[in-house]
């Protein structure tokens, strides 16, 4: 599947180097939430070095995963790293 707009990635915390700390849940697997694109409409929100802490549940199983932002463009490009 593909990010939603209708089910948001949201902002928890904002650090004081304007850097900010995200929370996303969603039925998919983590390795697909983690893959460069997943959250290119966020493209105006996410900055580099933002961390997401993310939850999939793909199968019925819920993994956690923490991803930082590595690149997020004005080209609508947001690329994310696996973060542990």
């Amino acid at each position: 599947m593909a990010y939603a707009t209708s089910n948001p990635i949201k902002k928890i915390a904002q650090g004081g180097d304007g850097n900010s700390i995200w929370y996303y849940v969603d039925g998919d697997a983590v390795g697909t939430i983690a893959g460069s694109g997943y959250f290119n409409s966020e493209y105006q929100n996410l900055k580099e070095n933002d961390v997401i802490l993310c939850v999939g549940a793909a199968g019925g199983t819920e993994t956690v995963d923490l991803l930082v932002v590595s690149s997020a463009t004005g080209a609508t490009t947001v690329t994310t790293t696996n973060g542990t």
